[in-house]
C-alpha cells in the first residue's frame, strides 16, 4: 500500500499573470486516464508538503472514505500578497490587485489544461485555500460557482477591508462580506470555513472574540442572510489551541476531504 499518491510538478506559462505558474498534482489512487474526475484545487500549493496531503489523501483513499479525484495545487510566489485576495477591488493598501487576473488563470488556462492532461471535470469542482488563499477561494467559488461549486476557507483573511482600521473603519468595509450582502442573486454553494481559536491576538472591538473568529462568523451569517442553512450549505470548524499556520490545517485536512468527497456532486 503506498503511503502517498504519485505526483506530477507541471508548469504553466499564463498569459493574464504574465509569467510560468508552478501547480503541484496529485493523481488519485489507481488513475486511470480514461475516467473523469472532480477536482479539487487548491492555493499554496508549495505547502503541500507541510500538511502532509499527499499522505493523509492516500490514507483516505484507501479506507474508501474519500472518492476519487484530482488534487491540484498553485503554488504562490513572491508577488502573492497581490495576486491573491478579492477580483472585485484590491484592499485599502492596494494588496491583491492582481487577483482579476489570478482568476482569470485558474478560470481559462488552468481547468482547461487539466481538463486536457488529466480529464479533469470542467464544472462542479472544488477550491480551497490557506490565509489570504482562502479569501481568493471563496471569492472564485462565489463568482464561478458553475465551476467551483463548493470551497474550502481555512483561516480565510476575511478581514480584508477597503478602510484601514483608525482610517475610518467600520465593519461594512469588509471588502467579502460586502459583496456577498450586494449579490442579488447568490450562487450555490458548499463551503466549510475553519478557524483555530489561536489564528491571532488582534480583537479590533474588544469584545474577547478574535478577529480570525469574528470576521469568519460574521461572514457566514452574511450567507445566511441570503438564504444558504447552517450545516447544510455553510459548515464550521474551530480548533481549540489552533494556530495560524499549515500544522493545525493539516490537522483538520481528514476532515475537511471527507466533507468534500460527501458534498461533491
Amino acid at each position: 500500500m503506498s503511503s502517498s499518491l504519485s505526483f506530477v510538478h507541471a508548469h504553466i506559462y499564463s498569459n493574464f499573470l504574465k509569467r510560468e505558474v508552478d501547480v503541484t498534482i496529485l493523481l488519485p489512487l489507481d488513475f486511470d486516464k480514461s475516467s473523469v474526475y472532480p477536482l479539487l484545487l487548491f492555493n499554496d500549493g508549495q505547502d503541500f508538503p507541510a500538511l502532509n496531503l499527499s499522505e493523509t489523501a492516500a490514507r483516505i483513499q484507501h479506507a474508501q472514505e474519500m472518492r476519487p479525484m484530482i488534487i491540484a495545487g498553485i503554488h504562490a510566489n513572491h508577488r502573492r500578497i497581490d495576486e491573491y485576495g478579492t477580483a472585485i477591488r484590491a484592499d485599502y493598501a492596494g494588496r491583491g490587485a492582481e487577483a482579476g487576473a489570478t482568476t482569470s488563470f485558474v478560470i481559462s488556462e488552468l481547468l482547461p489544461f487539466l481538463n486536457e492532461q488529466y480529464n479533469v471535470r470542467l464544472l462542479g469542482n472544488a477550491y480551497a485555500g490557506f490565509s489570504l488563499g482562502g479569501l481568493m477561494a471563496l471569492d472564485i467559488a462565489w463568482n464561478h460557482s458553475e465551476q467551483f461549486s463548493v470551497a474550502g476557507i481555512f483561516s480565510g483573511s476575511l478581514w480584508w477591508r477597503q478602510k484601514a482600521i483608525g482610517d475610518g473603519y467600520e465593519d461594512f468595509d469588509r471588502i467579502m462580506h460586502a459583496q456577498i450582502r450586494e449579490t442579488a442573486a447568490p450562487p450555490r454553494l458548499k463551503c466549510w470555513f475553519q478557524c483555530g481559536s489561536n489564528d491571532e491576538n488582534d480583537d479590533r472591538d474588544g469584545d474577547g472574540v478574535i478577529d480570525s473568529v469574528q470576521d469568519t462568523l460574521e461572514c457566514i451569517g452574511e450567507m445566511e442572510r441570503k438564504g444558504f442553512v447552517w450545516n447544510k450549505d455553510v459548515f464550521y470548524t474551530e480548533v481549540a489551541g489552533g494556530e495560524h499556520n499549515p500544522s493545525t490545517w493539516g490537522q483538520v485536512m481528514p476532515q475537511f476531504l471527507r466533507w468534500v468527497s460527501k458534498v461533491l456532486d
